[in-house]
């Protein structure tokens, strides 16, 4: 190898492990500002005089509804023009929305901003994994995937510690004030970003329209029984995850907790056992690919089955319960372990010049059904709970979702099964049934 050439082969490693530290720090701060409002629950919800229904709605579906069926649209964008404006203009859109939200005076007035941040937010992950698939190879895209998913718990447990830390002191509304500013010093970074799939001011202008984007992915979800397994298994566990938006408001009512120590405890649980998660996720995961005959969904599978039935024990422990805290990190764990295996399958499973609005629609899906069920449902199962005279109804109803999430099981067990096969077939088909001239 020549200097010259060893030289450009360093820099272009030096640009695609920065652009992966810019995107991870991009979106930490994604999930701190989209964690606020659980992580100041216990703040928000009497003083906004919020229902368990109304704070689901809020949480839930305002927010999910916006920010999936936005993010389909988004998906189709990220794959058309150039991915590090649409970033910058996504990160200034949910920063002066976040700003907004801080403002808020009731259900309606926090419900307005906090629907239209989803349209901001769901531009990011489909762009940035797109980016990210061009830059690593396909045995790097697990880790890839899952340092970039580093961003859920630092975001979600720096959150916590803001709740903790700064709630009592400066208010939740300044809070959410200083993340909306911070925002758009990183939407101003995005615009130096370099796009390799579009080498001028030009859009991509030979790929497939609007209409051709939605017939590539329906083309990828026909032809790939691992793909619509892999989306599946996310979405049975997400049901669980929008539950766990509660988990602050069952610290404190049922468990004993006071509203600022529990958020300081699950925030650094939340930070520590999240990164150790997802490190996990991303080395095994690209382990598993190199080594085993089964995809990376096989290593969720094995996961799920031996920490499955734990996350349902876990709600009925009582506080004082040696396993108590411990099951909060465990929990946090596997959620951030399927990350890097469930984004690299899927962007293996996808049509190149469609990575993007798979991507979107697996988003859609994890968001509009898992969370959407999740929480909207576990906030109407709480109310029911309780109007029936249940002592603990947040227990009961978080019990419920964790049960359901099972479902997981069967469908990452398939999608591993099926994977080579679907892969094989995807490699095979790309010249004759993916391009569109």
């Amino acid at each position: 190898m020549s200097a010259e050439v060893a030289e450009k082969a360093g820099q272009d490693s030096s640009s695609r492990w920065g652009l992966l530290m810019l995107l991870t720090i991009i979106n930490v701060l994604n999930f701190v500002d989209r964690q606020l409002l659980p992580s100041f629950a216990n703040f928000i919800k009497p003083e906004l005089g919020l229902t368990d229904t109304q704070y689901g709605l809020l949480t839930g579906l305002f927010f999910i509804i916006f920010y999936a069926v936005a993010g389909l649209f988004m998906g189709v964008l990220a794959d058309r023009m150039h991915r590090g404006k649409l970033i910058a203009a996504a990160i200034a859109l949910w920063s002066l929305l976040t700003a907004a939200s801080g403002a808020a005076k009731g259900f309606v007035s926090m419900a307005l901003p906090r629907a239209l941040i989803g349209v901001g937010e769901s531009a990011l992950t489909p762009a940035a994994t797109s980016l990210l698939a061009d830059r690593f190879r396909p045995s790097q895209l697990g880790l890839a995937a899952a340092l970039y998913y580093l961003g859920v718990p630092i975001g979600a447990g720096l959150s916590l510690l803001v709740a903790g830390y700064l709630g009592p002191t400066i208010g939740w509304r300044n809070c959410f004030y200083l993340l909306g500013g911070a925002g758009m010093l990183f939407a101003a970074c995005m615009l130096f970003v370099r796009d390799l799939r579009v080498p001028t001011a030009h859009v991509h202008k030979h790929g497939p329209g609007w209409r051709g984007h939605l017939r590539l992915l329906a083309a990828a979800l026909r032809q790939s029984p691992a793909l619509c397994m892999m989306i599946g298994g996310g979405v049975a566990l997400h049901i669980a995850v929008g539950a766990a938006a509660f988990d602050q408001i069952w610290f404190v009512e049922e468990r004993g907790y006071e509203r600022a120590e529990i958020a300081k405890i699950t925030g650094y649980i939340t930070v520590v056992a999240g990164i150790a998660g997802n490190l996990f996720g991303g080395f095994a995961g690209d382990w598993w690919y190199k080594y085993r005959k089964s995809g990376r969904a096989m290593l969720l599978f094995w996961m799920f089955l031996i920490v499955g039935p734990f996350s349902v024990i876990f709600r009925i422990l009582p506080a004082d319960s040696l396993l108590f805290v411990p099951g909060i990190g465990v929990g946090i764990f596997i959620l951030c372990a399927f990350y890097g295996p469930s984004i690299s399958t899927i962007q293996e499973l996808s049509p190149p010049s469609a990575r993007a609005t798979v991507i979107a629609f697996n988003i859609l899906c994890l968001n509009a059904i898992g969370l959407g069920i999740g929480i909207t449902g576990t906030g109407w199962l709480i109310d029911m709970f309780r109007q029936a005279g249940s002592a603990e109804p947040y227990t009961h109803a978080a019990l419920t979702m964790s049960l359901v999430s099972l479902l997981a099981l069967p469908a990452f067990f398939l999608a591993g099964r099926w994977f080579h096969r679907d892969k094989a077939r995807l490699d095979d088909g790309l010249p004759g049934k993916f391009e569109f001239n």
